[in-house]
């Protein structure tokens, strides 16, 4: 099952299932969001697929009518989750650790530590106020000049440790901050704009392995595709139940946390993020996230 959010002039956010390319409104009151279904499902003790199943349709929308540019005039797909928190997890692919290192020290350093480390590289990455949904703008910092897109793959914790679901992030982070010295990690990472998921939650019903996903990325410029890049969600080194226990190790995490396990798809500096770019982020069983860009 595949889980979505969307917005209705006059009524505001729905909650809905994308079946095939027909969307479902399953909104009621009390269930007006995903995570709301989330919740419910804890407290029942059942499982969200369950508690959305059981819902009454009260209409239905054809999905590509509803993906477009955010406009409140206009019926439109929002971001499929409001999340308490979204986390990070870093240099969890081989090139990833190879190409900063190259980056920042020339030789093996400080990222090809932590991808071969027992621990991982964990970082808070954002709030639903500093996260996009479909077709909204992701943002460059104003001051940066070198803000690049980070294909991942992203997934959704319900109670306590349990994986409930997975949907596309893109974790927009400003490199040449990072680069100038790891202690500004934060303002890299954490600003508005930095994070876009979407379009929607696959279900553990939907991704039975997670672990076999195909993911691509392009960069528009002009209409014209200025990078492609993909790899498959096999390259990655640690487990996700492994990010999980470090992420809960003595931290309270709450339903509808967003976990995002890292990318695999390094951009060139070459093609650092302009204003009016847009990147398409796909992975399989899911769908396609398209955002625009801006600076802000």
């Amino acid at each position: 099952m595949k889980l979505l959010q969307f917005y209705l002039p006059e009524k505001g956010q729905r909650v809905g299932i994308l079946k095939d390319d027909e969307v479902l409104d399953i909104t009621s009151d009390g269930l007006e969001s995903t995570l709301e279904l989330i919740k419910r499902s804890i407290s029942e003790g059942t499982t969200v697929d369950e508690i959305a199943s059981a819902q009454k349709t009260v209409g239905t929308y054809i999905y590509e009518s509803l993906n477009i540019i955010p406009d409140k005039s206009k019926p439109h797909l929002l971001i499929p989750i409001h999340p308490p928190e979204v986390w990070g997890c870093g240099v969890t692919y081989k090139r990833s650790a190879e190409m900063r290192d190259e980056d920042t020290t020339g030789t093996r350093g400080i990222y090809d530590y932590v991808y071969s480390a027992p621990r991982p590289e964990l970082f808070f990455k954002a709030t639903s106020a500093r996260c996009s949904g479909p077709n909204d703008y992701i943002s460059i910092r104003s001051d940066s000049n070198l803000t690049a897109a980070e294909p991942e793959l992203a997934y959704i914790l319900g109670k306590g440790k349990e994986i409930i679901g997975f949907t596309v992030c893109n974790d927009v982070s400003a490199w040449d901050i990072e680069r100038e010295n790891p202690l500004y990690l934060p303002q890299s990472k954490i600003f508005y704009g930095c994070c876009a998921l979407g379009p929607v939650i696959s279900l553990n019903s939907e991704i039975t392995n997670p672990y076999i996903l195909d993911i691509n990325c392009r960069i528009i410029r002009d209409k014209k595709v200025i990078f492609s890049g993909e790899i498959n969600s096999s390259k990655i080194k640690r487990t996700f139940d492994e990010l999980t226990d470090f992420l809960c190790r003595d931290n309270p995490t709450l339903p509808g946390t967003v976990m995002t396990t890292g990318t695999g798809i390094m951009v060139p500096n070459d093609y650092a993020l302009a204003p009016d770019d847009i990147v398409e982020i796909e992975i399989e069983g899911i769908g396609k996230l398209s955002n625009p860009v801006k600076k802000l």
